[in-house]
């Protein structure tokens, strides 16, 4: 997989678009009716976490003023509590407000998907991985695939040129699974090869042939120990759809490898953080 690397030009051009898009074109009218005042602000969670996009938050107030001092209390994917300060933002209230928005839309949406992804987390055994998907908003792909790291989560691949994944749709031009399969190792160069399978005669099918992981597709509790365990060492295993916090220990006794989870990127809510000045 594609390694995800959030370098300080990558967070310095990202937050460039998202203040372009509160700014422009003649900057926050309302907070330019203020005093320049110096103020000593803190950044606050309402509720407890995992604390992630701190460095872009400390971007955001450096592009608007370099002179804001932006202190972090936390370290970046630590565990928070409620009413936990996280770090204190010093310089312009006026320059403060005109980031607020930009620094806690970041901090939120990334601390949001963290706190989520370890709650998956700990409801599994350690050998057990937690994995996100490709279900992410376009174009904020990499950061929320960050995020799921922070939160102890497993990073799924990023792209489509990454890895070979034959789903159910590859299947529907009248190409047998086995025949597709066997063009993906042919074409593999060092590609890891996943095969979806939907029943376990499908999997009976390709049994042996030379690719890495059987993701077990919506399927029932006895289905899916009955896969594993006819699996066995062979290949990696992985278990997909309709899976949520009620049912995940379930999915996890089957003796499954990876747990993929739609619901990480797709619709996690926002951790509630605060300025209070």
């Amino acid at each position: 997989m594609s390694k995800i690397i959030l370098s300080k030009n990558f967070i310095k051009s990202i937050c460039k678009l998202a203040l372009n898009e509160d700014l422009y074109p003649i900057g926050d009218i309302t907070s330019k009716l203020l005093n320049n005042n110096i103020k000593k602000i803190k950044l606050i969670s309402n509720q407890n976490g995992i604390i992630g996009g701190l460095e872009f938050a400390k971007q955001t107030f450096k592009l608007i003023d370099k002179k804001i001092i932006f202190k972090t209390k936390k370290k970046e994917g630590s565990k928070i509590k409620k009413n936990d300060i996280i770090a204190t933002i010093n310089g312009n209230i006026k320059n403060i407000l005109s980031g607020e928005r930009v620094a806690l839309n970041f901090l939120s949406h990334i601390s949001g998907i963290a706190t989520k992804t370890n709650k998956f987390v700990k409801l599994v055994n350690k050998r057990c991985k937690i994995c996100c998907t490709r279900k992410t908003i376009p174009n904020m792909r990499v950061i929320q695939k960050y995020a799921v790291k922070l939160g102890g989560g497993t990073n799924h691949r990023f792209n489509l040129s990454d890895e070979f994944l034959i789903k159910d749709n590859h299947l529907g031009g009248n190409q047998s699974i086995v025949d597709i399969v066997k063009k993906a190792i042919r074409n593999k160069k060092r590609r890891t090869i996943t095969v979806e399978v939907d029943n376990l005669d499908q999997l009976k099918k390709i049994m042996g042939l030379k690719f890495d992981r059987v993701m077990f597709d919506n399927m029932s509790y006895k289905t899916l120990r009955r896969g594993v365990r006819f699996v066995g060492k062979k290949y990696e295993t992985e278990a997909s759809g309709g899976i949520g916090v009620n049912n995940i220990r379930k999915i996890a006794a089957t003796g499954i490898d990876r747990i993929s989870i739609g619901e990480l990127t797709h619709s996690s809510s926002i951790l509630d953080l605060k300025l209070e000045i």
